[in-house]
């Protein structure tokens, strides 16, 4: 613990003109996971793509630094390039592009001139594939064209497990799955833990109780309002988020 991998300084983030983040700060080292939680539209869902430069999220005010740069300062590809990654609520089918070239493509792209060869590539994508139960029939289908929830949210795992990223950002990976896909989720999460900084976002303390969070941090209309252990989460499961609003 210590080594500080994001922060998030009065953060003010603003899409189409109207601001949805207002005045937000969070530090995240790394081994830490941190989960946010709140209702549809508090902003946990712009905050993770403001963090990773979606275009369309303007920050207007505040600072965020990975690994002690600015982030201002870095194109998206470079965050990826450094170690940020951040996995879809929806992710996007692509018909005609194969999964297993689309890996292949992706880790090239991430890790440069330390990509590993053909034949370590296999060998890492096999055991990273048996870890979380994928056949490799899989990897001849199109990209999230006519995959189950469960299917889409192994891939995106599966991808985060090949870039090995120091930032995890996972933007509600668990909605829509069964036990058994939560289970490989978690797992897959858990395994990164040790050398990565998360962001967990989630509606669900179910996820909390296979992945356990460090912190817990409650955000409502564009703030953090509150931040505990992982006991916040069953609190807010019993009770909802009234308590907090009043």
């Amino acid at each position: 613990m210590g080594d500080e991998v994001l922060s998030i300084d009065g953060l003010h983030v603003s899409v189409d003109g109207t601001e949805i983040i207002k005045g937000l700060s969070l530090t995240i080292n790394l081994g830490e996971i941190h989960a946010i939680m709140g209702r549809n539209g508090s902003g946990k869902s712009t905050l993770a793509n403001a963090i990773m430069g979606h275009p369309a999220y303007e920050i207007t005010s505040g600072e965020i630094k990975f690994r002690g740069t600015p982030l201002d300062e870095m194109e998206v590809f470079e965050r990826a390039r450094a170690g940020m990654f951040l996995s879809f609520q929806y992710p996007s089918s692509i018909p005609g592009v194969q999964v297993g070239t689309f890996l292949r493509k992706s880790v090239s792209a991430v890790r440069g001139e330390n990509a590993p060869s053909a034949r370590d590539f296999r060998k890492e994508l096999k055991g990273h594939m048996e870890a979380l139960g994928m056949d490799k029939s899989f990897l001849g289908r199109y990209v999230n064209d006519g995959f189950s929830g469960g299917e889409k949210k192994r891939l995106e795992i599966l991808q985060m497990l090949l870039l090995n990223p120091c930032l995890a950002l996972l933007d509600e990976t668990d909605s829509g799955l069964d036990i058994d896909a939560l289970r490989v989720v978690s797992d897959g999460i858990n395994s990164i833990t040790p050398t990565a900084g998360s962001l967990v976002i989630t509606h669900y303390e179910r996820l909390l109780e296979l992945v356990k969070p460090d912190f817990v941090h409650v955000m409502i209309d564009g703030r953090i309002v509150k931040t505990g252990n992982a006991d916040l989460a069953g609190e807010l499961e019993a009770k909802g988020y009234d308590w907090l609003e009043a």
